[in-house]
């Protein structure tokens, strides 16, 4: 950005080293001047920091002055003018809205993990075996506790993924949700052995992909 000749006026300024004739042209001139502006917002941006730190960085000469009734506080505060001080709360402000717009916008603006809502279609064999889909975990009814269960998902008849567990859910990996895309419908099929390995039932439905609320 290029520099502005007004700009070596700003420290004087803030200082209140002005006459009322060359600080009523600045501020004139600072409100319409983007780069005086920004200049402004450094120093107040600044002078806040000072403030704050004011205790610390002048705790010596603080307890000398304030024998004599002045603060640090009283002669920071004396140096701004209700403009400046209306500049800073500006800022502040803008700098709020930088920050949530940092820290929660931009994150969310990346692919949202994908729930899981089940379609009322559903097929069983043998003794019946009702499937559940909630977001992130399928679950089924356990048939009895030598049963494995092994479990496919499909997308468009080709198979996405497969495990086998004994127990009567499972939790769909991040690897796997990962493939999977908005709006798509997926089929589920699971099925139950025996201790030997013959298979005892199957149940098999679909779900589909929506956005988590």
């Amino acid at each position: 950005m290029r520099k502005c000749k007004f700009e070596v006026l700003i420290d004087n300024y803030l200082l209140n080293r002005l006459d009322e004739d060359k600080k009523k042209k600045f501020e004139e001139h600072y409100f319409n001047c983007s780069y005086c502006f920004e200049k402004m917002v450094e120093r107040d941006e600044l002078i806040s920091i000072i403030k704050y730190k004011g205790d610390m960085i002048f705790q010596d000469k603080h307890l000398a002055e304030k024998a004599e009734g002045a603060t640090q506080l009283e002669k920071i505060v004396s140096l701004l003018t209700p403009k400046q001080w209306a500049t800073a709360a500006v800022s502040a402000f803008l700098l709020l809205i930088i920050c949530c717009f940092l820290f929660y916008v931009i994150p969310n603006r990346g692919p949202t993990p994908p729930s899981f809502s089940i379609s009322d279609s559903s097929t069983e064999r043998g003794a019946q075996i009702k499937i559940k889909v909630v977001p992130s975990k399928i679950e089924w009814s356990k048939l009895n506790e030598d049963a494995e269960y092994k479990i496919y998902i499909y997308n468009n008849g080709d198979k996405l993924w497969s495990t086998a567990t004994k127990e009567n859910f499972i939790v769909l990996p991040e690897e796997v949700k990962n493939r999977m895309t908005l709006g798509e419908i997926y089929s589920c099929e699971v099925k139950a052995f025996s201790a030997q390995g013959s298979l005892i039932a199957s149940g098999k439905t679909q779900f589909k992909i929506r956005r988590s609320e």
